[in-house]
């Protein structure tokens, strides 16, 4: 395991996170609290330190049970959890980006970490009803209280992103330093603008489903159990992401490895920083998702995942592409510039 800076931070963190949406059974798929310790265990053994959590993960066992793992060590860890999402059904303040929410909102999340900070908190979700000259006013005080350390953002479009950090470092307020997003081979559609957007304003990335719910694994493919339910019920395109998944294992048998972790390892070779959010069930998962460490994919492997799973990043990128527009642009002088923003 090495170690990548979060961002425009000085902030150490491991080059995979663990996703501890998995630890507790209340949703009915997770882990249990002895199955969740011998993954959180191996993934420390293997030197990893950044745990991802959330106040809504299995009801707030999984906030506990990281509280509960990280206790003899805490300094160690990098805990990051989030805030906005309900935690009170039928009442209009326990949930949302707003500062009472926020507040609430954390205190709780303390309480069920058992410590007196988290590392990074991550606004999880834009509410599209509270200011953001508020929720980053908000978040500086809890900076400066000493409960949270660094800040972050998840879900959230590009253009607010990116005013919120200007606003902030206009007014000395602390400003994000992490961008959590949906991103892997099958959805690529954050390349667009919020990855740009994040190598252009130092952001440190953390992908999530970056197995795309286990169909890049491989073990949904055409006519096999499972592929119309598992694959066809959250994808309008089954048959391009079926063929992306062929491409994974075709590269895996290649140079023997598994196709998770030829998945995960297309994310780690993207531009700026990228860490993947592992999601594991269990010790074998895991297992297999850390072996990724291991494996090397060559550039004509990242080549063929990059075509196979290549789509069309829309207006204006298209448009600002096209070769008569550029030449329209630059006046036929476009070659002669050496643009290291490229």
């Amino acid at each position: 395991m090495r170690y990548k800076l979060f961002g425009r931070s000085g902030l150490r963190v491991s080059e995979l996170a663990l996703g501890t949406m998995t630890f507790g059974e209340e949703w009915g798929w997770g882990s249990s609290e002895k199955e969740s310790r011998r993954v959180f265990d191996m993934y420390a053994e293997r030197g990893g330190n950044f745990l991802d959590t959330a106040n809504r993960y299995t009801e707030g066992t999984s906030e506990k049970l990281v509280g509960q793992f990280i206790k003899s060590d805490r300094e160690h860890f990098v805990v990051a959890t989030k805030y906005t999402l309900w935690m009170r059904r039928d009442d209009p303040n326990f949930s949302g980006n707003h500062r009472k929410n926020l507040v609430q909102s954390l205190e709780a999340s303390l309480k069920r970490l058992n410590t007196d900070y988290v590392d990074i908190l991550w606004v999880h979700a834009w509410d599209g009803t509270t200011p953001v000259e508020e929720v980053m006013r908000a978040l500086d005080d809890l900076v400066r209280q000493g409960k949270v350390l660094y800040i972050g953002i998840s879900d959230t479009p590009a253009w607010i992103v990116s005013r919120a950090n200007m606003l902030a470092d206009l007014r000395g307020w602390t400003s994000f330093t992490g961008l959590q997003i949906r991103y892997n081979l099958i959805d690529r559609a954050a390349e667009r603008d919020l990855l740009p957007m994040a190598r252009e304003l130092d952001l440190a990335v953390t992908p999530w489903r970056v197995l795309h719910a286990g169909v890049l694994t491989g073990k949904y493919q055409a006519g096999s159990e499972g592929v119309e339910g598992r694959v066809a019920k959250s994808d309008a395109n089954v048959d391009r992401n079926l063929r992306i998944a062929g491409t994974v294992v075709d590269i895996a048998e290649e140079i023997g490895c598994s196709p998770a972790q030829v998945a995960i390892n297309w994310l780690r070779s993207r531009r700026g920083v990228v860490i993947p959010i592992l999601g594991a069930r269990n010790e074998d998962q895991l297992r297999d998702n850390l072996g990724a460490l291991d494996v090397t994919i060559e550039p004509e492997h990242l080549a063929r995942l990059d075509k196979a799973s290549e789509f069309d990043l829309g207006f204006p990128h298209d448009f600002l592409n096209n070769p008569p527009v550029v030449d329209n642009i630059f006046g036929g002088t476009q070659e002669l510039i050496d643009n290291h923003r490229a």
